[in-house]
């Protein structure tokens, strides 16, 4: 299953499809909050941590200790980082460059919203997410990564080389 996965040409259409959509979820979202202006996190940050309590909360306590002592003091950089983040990792996924890490900082965000009591599609994002990251480089077979990541090994590669030479490592 894991070599189908990584090494099918099929499975990478198909998980190019997952990975467009995915990209196209983000990017959507970080472009609404960017252009619209509106975006301020910090009351989605003081209703999270007002789910924290009562008798069925809808957020853990230590999430909300983390939101209520790290998050919501710094909201203005959590804003940034929101926002700025899903632009980024949707156009990193649309164009299957760095494709990986793109959708490991996604799932990132997902788990943070799903943590923070927002159900919406974030479940299933990671979901997809998480046969885009096992699939490993076969995700971005159809993307910019099946040029990044060679050009990227032959720079790796050439700068061990040198490193073994005894030139001084930078």
């Amino acid at each position: 299953m894991l070599d189908l996965l990584r090494k099918n040409k099929i499975v990478a259409g198909i998980l190019a499809i997952f990975r467009i959509y995915l990209g196209y979820q983000f990017l959507h979202a970080g472009f609404g909050k960017i252009v619209g202006g509106s975006f301020d996190a910090t009351g989605f940050l003081q209703g999270a941590i007002a789910s924290s309590t009562g008798e069925h909360p809808a957020v853990q306590g230590w999430w909300a200790l983390f939101l209520k002592n790290v998050a919501l003091p710094n909201s203005e950089l959590f804003t940034f980082l929101v926002q700025w983040g899903e632009l980024l990792v949707g156009i990193a996924l649309i164009l299957g460059l760095f494709t990986n890490f793109a959708v490991l900082m996604g799932m990132l965000m997902n788990f943070s919203f799903l943590f923070s009591g927002t159900v919406s599609t974030n479940a299933q994002m990671v979901l997809l997410g998480i046969f885009v990251v096992v699939a490993g480089e076969n995700s971005g077979k159809y993307g910019l990564d099946r040029y990044a990541i060679p050009y990227f090994r032959k720079l790796l590669k050439n700068g061990t080389k040198k490193n073994k030479k005894g030139s001084l490592a930078a």
